[in-house]
């Protein structure tokens, strides 16, 4: 085992990287977008993006973190000097959403709380927006919000004790702790979802079939949009992951176990999600469609809504927002050492200050989410971050490697030395074509939506100033941190 191998164990390194995968977007995300594009028959297309760009991407990423031995910007600068700035990228986009997380966690542990005595009353709605956010219009940030920022700053002290213990003491041994227990707490959810009077209705409207979506493009496309968003990969984490792997690891199988178990936690927020949704339409009179939203909408105006009306609503309720907690701080772990890793290697820091540096600034820039207009603001980063940042970078990622560097076989020799199972033409097939077409068709699909419209009805500066701008500049600065040199003997984490 050389100096760099990090994990105690290969069940670490797989619950850190599931927990990376499995976030707070896999319960509220991949519910509404199955519904919304032919229920079960949204499984066929899920399932082949899952086994010809989620896995083989997966695979890809854990062989350069695994051969090179680096965080994501080394690792690229390995392969060549003129794609180290992709790695940046990568870990700035990682970096933004560490910003605005903290938020999501923090509003799942007070909703944890407020479930207790289901203190939204009878307007859910209502109490998010304005009790709770006391939400401002786009534009406008207005004042703190005590009940955000307060515990925000809690979240945060938690995130730094996991980080500054290292990766074996801190994070692994979190994961170890919150993924068992967030898988728990999911399945009594899920258990007592089925048994709410309305559930069966609820799980034939998500399984049921609609056959005819199959010939439609969207659907493949947002299939392969779910795979990839809800993986993890193209901002650097399993990248940084994988580069503490030991040199004797098999790679392809932990991919695929990775990749299977993602997706088994999506199918099973899926049954819990539109069960209790069959519950609610059951008792308010209303239909699915009625009732059925994506986002945080779901999470934070819907579910409490439905909540109230279940027996012992308190005690659900309060499991409901723990296991969004337990998701939400698993993930962050992940995104924050991807830019720890960074700063350590490229500036010859010791892991504490560059938690100091990365995590304390991060902790400050997300304090702006604390205020009145942190909804907007979020809504707006993260959408912009996601769609031309995380994709845009998987794009120039692995066109670097297949297209340009001709790397595939390389890596393909490397990953099959060391695993059980073989890779084959299909998966360079997969990466030199399909997932690069797949991936330029969404982003010039979404380019010309938000081209024409205003996403979200903002105000056209706001989404310049904290949409474009943003997406744009996460580019521009990590092309600028290429500038400085390598230290000559790598840092070991």
């Amino acid at each position: 085992m050389d100096n760099r191998s990090q994990w105690g164990t290969r069940l670490g390194f797989l619950l850190a990287a599931i927990g990376s995968a499995v976030g707070l977007g896999n319960i509220w995300r991949f519910p509404a977008v199955a519904y919304e594009n032919g229920g079960g028959a949204f499984f066929l297309p899920y399932l082949f993006a899952l086994l010809t760009a989620g896995i083989p991407l997966l695979i890809m990423e854990y062989t350069i973190g695994h051969k090179y031995r680096s965080s994501s910007p080394r690792s690229f600068s390995k392969v060549s000097k003129g794609m180290e700035w992709v790695g940046w990228w990568q870990v700035l986009i990682a970096f933004v959403i560490s910003t605005y997380y903290p938020i999501i966690i923090t509003w799942s542990g007070m909703y944890a709380y407020f479930s207790l005595r289901t203190q939204w009353g009878d307007d859910s709605t209502s109490f998010f927006l304005n009790d709770f956010l006391q939400l401002e219009e786009a534009g406008t940030f207005g004042s703190f919000v005590p009940m955000v920022l307060i515990p925000l700053i809690v979240v945060w002290a938690l995130v730094f004790f996991f980080l500054g213990r290292g990766v074996k003491k801190g994070i692994e041994f979190a994961n170890r702790i919150f993924i068992p227990a967030l898988f728990i707490v999911f399945v009594i959810i899920v258990v007592r979802a089925v048994t709410l009077p309305g559930a069966f209705e609820g799980l034939d409207a998500f399984f049921k079939p609609d056959w005819s979506r199959i010939i439609d493009g969207s659907v493949w496309v947002a299939a392969y949009g779910q795979i990839f968003f809800s993986l993890s990969i193209a901002f650097a984490i399993m990248i940084t992951y994988s580069s503490y792997l030991p040199k004797k690891s098999d790679i392809s199988n932990n991919a695929f176990i990775t990749g299977f178990a993602n997706s088994s936690f999506e199918l099973l927020a899926g049954i819990g999600v539109f069960a209790i949704l069959g519950f609610m339409a059951s008792q308010t009179g209303a239909t699915i469609d009625d009732v059925v939203e994506g986002g945080v909408g779901l999470a934070f105006m819907v579910f409490p809504e439905i909540i109230s009306q279940m027996p012992a609503s308190g005690f659900f309720g309060f499991l409901f927002f723990a296991s969004l907690f337990l998701a939400g701080i698993t993930s962050m772990l992940s995104i924050s050492e991807t830019y720890i890793a960074g700063l350590q290697e490229k500036f010859s820091l010791s892991r504490g200050m560059a938690v100091l540096l990365g995590g304390g600034l991060s902790a400050l820039i997300s304090i702006l989410y604390a205020t009145q207009g942190g909804l907007n603001l979020l809504d707006t980063v993260d959408y912009f971050i996601n769609n031309y940042g995380v994709a845009l970078a998987g794009l120039f990622e692995v066109v670097a490697i297949a297209w340009f560097a001709r790397l595939l076989k390389d890596l393909q020799g490397h990953a099959d030395s060391v695993s059980d199972i073989k890779l084959g033409m299909w998966w360079r097939v997969c990466l030199s074509v399909i997932t690069p077409v797949v991936l330029g068709f969404m982003l010039i699909q979404n380019l010309k939506n938000d081209l024409t419209n205003a996403y979200g009805d903002y105000p056209l500066d706001f989404l310049f100033n904290f949409g474009w701008l943003l997406a744009i500049g996460v580019m521009f600065i990590g092309t600028l941190l290429t500038i400085k040199k390598w230290p000559k003997k790598d840092h070991q984490a």
